[in-house]
Parts: structure tokens; sequence; C-alpha cells
């Protein structure tokens, strides 16, 4: 292995690792959507496309993924096990994958812009548009309930939850690219 590649798994470990440990923060139930939690999961989600590019960041989802299916306690409020990608909120998980991939891939396209605006983009699409997207109609599936009423109640409760989160990831990912913006591969 050469030190770049060394590096790229650290990378996406430390990633891994963050997602995993944005599921200690408390989740926030609403009672609606089947049981659908507000966590900071999705944060780091959006941190790693940013941060890591659409490779690098959607490895480390998956890695998350991965030890969640192995049965680690890794989601919000302790849960794992292969049991979660059959619930209401499994399209979440899969829109996690493939938001950090997207994520990803507009800071890239984006690499001679501003970083706030690309990171604004990049988390309104990536780790909002699309993980609702996935999620939303397995929540209908699964529960029962129309597509509409999946969105009334699985994703526009959310949206206001998920624009801090955006705003959140843009300030970190302005000020790493400002003090070490090396470490902002989806920009190289």
């Amino acid at each position: 292995m050469t030190m770049s590649s060394d590096r790229s798994l650290v990378q996406i470990a430390f990633y891994a690792a963050l997602i995993a440990a944005l599921g200690l923060v408390p989740k926030i139930e609403l009672g609606l959507a089947g049981g659908i939690p507000i966590t900071a999961q999705s944060l780091g989600v959006m941190l790693a496309g940013m941060m890591l590019g659409p490779v690098r960041g959607g490895l480390a989802v998956a890695l998350f993924l991965f030890l969640v299916a192995l049965g680690l306690p890794f989601l919000a409020g302790g849960r794992g096990g292969i049991g979660v990608f059959y619930g209401a909120t499994a399209g979440y998980l899969a829109g996690y994958f493939v938001g950090a991939i997207v994520v990803g891939a507009i800071m890239k396209a984006m690499r001679n812009m501003n970083v706030v605006f690309g990171a604004i983009v990049s988390g309104i699409i990536g780790g909002i548009v699309v993980v609702h997207a996935f999620g939303v109609p397995v929540l209908a599936y699964k529960a029962g309930m129309t597509l509409d009423k999946a969105i009334m109640v699985g994703s526009l409760p959310f949206i206001p939850g998920d624009l801090i989160k955006v705003a959140l990831a843009t300030l970190v990912a302005h000020t790493i690219a400002r003090g070490l913006p090396s470490a902002m591969l989806s920009r190289s």
C-alpha cells in the first residue's frame, strides 16, 4: 500500500466513525412517519461527501452501513443489525450512501467555485433531496401510506433540521478549506 492509499483508508474510517459517533446524539422522535427520528447522522453523511469527494465519501458511508448490518448499534438510539435494512427507515439508509456520493460529486464539480456555495448546493441536493428521494418511497411502502402522505410526514417535518445540518456542514467545510485546504479532497 502507498502512503496515499493508507491516508485514504484512514480518512474513510474516520468519517465512518464520525457518522457512528453522531448516532450518540440523542434522537428526537416526532411521533410521525412510522417512527423515523431526527438524528445528527445525516450531518456526517454530508461531511463525508463534502470533505472526501464521491468515492471516498461513498466508501465511508458504505463502511458505516456495513458495520450497522453486522449488528453494531451505531444508528441513533443504539439500533443496528440487518433488520434495520428491512424497516421503514431502510430507504433513508440507502439514501445516505447515494447522498454522500452525490454531495461529493457536486463538490468536485464545483471545486473552482466558492466552497460555501458548493457546500450549500451539494448539501441540499445530495444530503436532503437524494436522501429523501430514497427514503420516502420505502417509508410509504413499509408504512402502507400514499406517497403524498409519506412526503407530508416522512419528509417535510425534517426539512428545517436538515437545512440546519447543511448550514453546520457548510461552516465546517468553510473552516477546513480556509485552515487546511489539503483536507478538502473533494476540491482536489
